[in-house]
C-alpha cells in the first residue's frame, strides 16, 4: 500500500508541474529555450523535405496554423493554384551597374545627329524570374551623358547653343522573354523625361534619370527592355549615353 501511494504522488507532481526547461532547471514559460545562441530546429521544415518553399539560401517564413502547428505552407494556400491561392509573394532583385559601361563611362550611345530629330534605341534587356502569377514593381536609376560631339569617346563638349534638348527613358515588359511582340511594345512602363538647355556654358558630367512601373506577369522568366529616347532641334547634334557610371535596377515581387 505503501509504494501505491508514493507513485499517486509522483503521477501527480507531474502531471501538476507542465513547463519544460532545455538548458534551464527553471523555465518561465510552458517551453523554455535557454542560452543566449539557443536554436529550435524542426526537421520537417528544412530543405530537404520542403524543397517547394525552403531552398536552403534564403530564409523561409514559417506560418502557424489556428491549432498553433508551424509550417511552411499558410493556411488556405496551395503552390500553383492561381491568383488568391498561391504562396505569398514578397521579395526584391536588387541589380547594380545592370547597364554596360562602355569603353569611355558613357554606356548605351542613343545618337541624334543633324538632320535627325528624334531617336530611339534599346539600352538593355534584363531578364529575371517569378515562381507565380505576380505584380510586379520596378525602380531604375541611371546616369545620363550628354554631348554635341559623337560618343562614345575619351573625351566630349557640352553644348553651347541656344537649343532645348529632351531625354527620356521606359521599358516594356517582355513575357516569357521570346521578344517584343505588337502587344507588349503597347504598352509603356516607367516613362520618365529631362529637359537640358544652355546657352554658351555647361559643364562636364553625369545627370541622372530614374523612374518606376508596375506591372501584372505570370510565372515563368522574363525580361525588361530598356530604351532611351532623345529629341531635339533639326541643325542640331545630339548624343546621349545612358547608364555609363552609377546605376541600378530594383525589381520587387509580390502578390
Amino acid at each position: 500500500m505503501k509504494k501505491n501511494i508514493t507513485y499517486i504522488l509522483f503521477l501527480f507532481s507531474c502531471l501538476s508541474y507542465s513547463q519544460v526547461g532545455i538548458g534551464t532547471s527553471s523555465p518561465q514559460q510552458d517551453l523554455h529555450v535557454a542560452g543566449t545562441t539557443s536554436t529550435i530546429r524542426i526537421e520537417s521544415l528544412n530543405s530537404v523535405n520542403q524543397p517547394a518553399l525552403n531552398d536552403g539560401v534564403k530564409l523561409a517564413p514559417v506560418y502557424a496554423k489556428p491549432n498553433g502547428d508551424l509550417t511552411l505552407n499558410p493556411p488556405g494556400f496551395t503552390t500553383g493554384g492561381g491568383a488568391g491561392t498561391n504562396e505569398p509573394l514578397n521579395f526584391l532583385i536588387s541589380i547594380p551597374n545592370f547597364i554596360p559601361n562602355g569603353p569611355y563611362g558613357d554606356g548605351t550611345v542613343v545618337a541624334n545627329p543633324v538632320g535627325v530629330t528624334n531617336a530611339t534605341q534599346q539600352i538593355v534587356s534584363v531578364p529575371f524570374n517569378s515562381p507565380q502569377n505576380s505584380l510586379i514593381e520596378v525602380r531604375y536609376a541611371m546616369t545620363i551623358d550628354l554631348s554635341d560631339q559623337f560618343l562614345p569617346a575619351p573625351a566630349a563638349s557640352t553644348f553651347n547653343d541656344i537649343s532645348a534638348r529632351t531625354v527620356r527613358c521606359y521599358f516594356y515588359i517582355d513575357l516569357n522573354n521570346d521578344g517584343l511582340d505588337p502587344v507588349e511594345l503597347s504598352k509603356v512602363y516607367g516613362l520618365h523625361g529631362e529637359a537640358y538647355t544652355s546657352f554658351s556654358q555647361g559643364s562636364v558630367g553625369y545627370a541622372f534619370i530614374h523612374g518606376v512601373g508596375y506591372g501584372n506577369i505570370p510565372a515563368g522568366t522574363h525580361s525588361l527592355v530598356f530604351f532611351g529616347e532623345t529629341s531635339d532641334g533639326n541643325n542640331r547634334d545630339t548624343y546621349v549615353g545612358f547608364g555609363g557610371s552609377s546605376d541600378y535596377l530594383k525589381i520587387r515581387i509580390y502578390n
